[in-house]
């Protein structure tokens, strides 16, 4: 987004950018770019919402913030609110995803224990900000402003006592440090809300979400000669669950002599094991028994793959799987329920070559799920 901004028409005098470095893509001259780190924040990452927060307050009398936002700001920009530290967000959202919390429950959250989250960008500016967004938030209200990136620049409908409620329905109240619980559960210091009137001039606009993906590859798949099919609403749940109902479902379409099933959404994994993975991953390997059951009468290929590149805390976007997948994995003495028992998907996958590694693209709408049937 930042190396699509021309800043000569827009008027952008300066910026910055957080996220990993991509050499592929040139910024202006003018914009700092901050390393920031994603599932994880990192110091640059606060060093970024900082910047960010300090740019908002310069704005002020001088003309508008444009906010360029796309899914990973979370992690992106963090600036945690007083008394707490960037270790102290991390450790929450850490326990948050491995107990499986979806994405508007991780970023309510997020959002209270935030300086920059929440509307708080947007209050920091205090006058005309334009939020131009990408989405990755499928669900329970699809691409939710208040929920892209825990809303840095929109008023949040959300609560402390929100907060507190889903800290304890995900069962981690005793994983979180004492500084986390003592700030939840004051709730001084709410967070702006849509009334607010520091939040009055700011607009806001979703530029691309799933459906475009979506589009794109029906475009492509179309292109190939396939029987295309789209499953339009969001995948969520169990990525393992999700996988085979998908598979399944993508099965059940079948026809002709080439079909093309294709769905997107944003699935959870809840962590048991201590193997490495990612919920495209996961995803794809919970798809291996419906995958194998067509194996008699079709050549069957699952790909599921996250649209940033970065599938959980791995150099991986996602995997594929196949009906040849189980019985390759069978000579190398691996098998799909032990790697799903330990959440070691990628250790699955690795040896097979079925990883899918793109690196970074640039963008988040979530992932991509299609199935290819001949």
């Amino acid at each position: 987004m930042a190396a699509a901004l021309d800043p000569s028409r827009a008027s952008v005098s300066k910026g910055i950018v957080a996220g990993p470095r991509m050499t592929s893509f040139n910024i202006p001259d003018s914009f700092e770019w901050f390393e920031a780190a994603h599932p994880s924040p990192n110091a640059q990452s606060e060093a970024a919402g900082r910047r960010a927060l300090s740019l908002a307050s310069e704005s002020r009398g001088r003309g508008s913030l444009l906010v360029l936002l796309s899914g990973g700001a979370s992690s992106m920009l963090a600036v945690p609110a007083t008394g707490l530290s960037l270790e102290d967000k991390m450790v929450t959202a850490r326990a948050l995803m491995k107990a499986g919390a979806a994405i508007a429950e991780l970023n309510c959250v997020r959002k209270h224990l935030s300086a920059i989250k929440g509307g708080r960008l947007a209050a920091a500016a205090a006058g005309r900000t334009v939020t131009l967004a990408i989405s990755d938030v499928h669900g329970p209200i699809a691409d939710d402003p208040a929920v892209i990136g825990s809303g840095p620049t929109v008023g949040d409908p959300t609560t402390f006592a929100d907060a507190l409620r889903i800290v304890h329905q995900m069962g981690v109240k005793e994983s979180l440090p004492a500084r986390v619980l003592a700030h939840l559960e004051r709730g001084s210091d709410e967070s702006p809300k849509p009334s607010d009137e520091r939040l009055r001039h700011s607009h806001y606009e979703v530029i691309g979400s799933r459906q475009l993906a979506m589009d794109g590859a029906v475009r492509q798949a179309t292109a190939l000669g396939y029987d295309v099919h789209v499953l339009r609403e969001a995948t969520s749940g169990e990525a393992r669950e999700a996988g085979e109902r998908f598979a399944t479902a993508a099965l059940a379409l079948r026809k002709g002599k080439r079909t093309c099933v294709i769905a997107s959404g944003e699935t959870t994994v809840r962590v048991r094991g201590g193997g490495r993975g990612g919920r495209n991953q996961e995803f794809a390997l919970g798809a291996v028994p419906a995958i194998d059951s067509a194996a008699q009468e079709s050549i069957v290929v699952l790909a599921s793959a996250g649209t940033d590149g970065i599938d959980g805390p791995t150099d991986a976007a996602g995997a594929l799987v196949d009906t040849t997948t189980t019985t390759r994995a069978t000579e190398r003495g691996l098998r799909a329920e032990a790697a799903l028992k330990e959440n070691g998907a990628y250790d699955f996958f690795d040896p097979l070559g079925d990883l899918i590694v793109w690196g970074p693209t640039g963008t988040n709408v979530g992932d991509l799920h299609v199935v290819l049937i001949t």
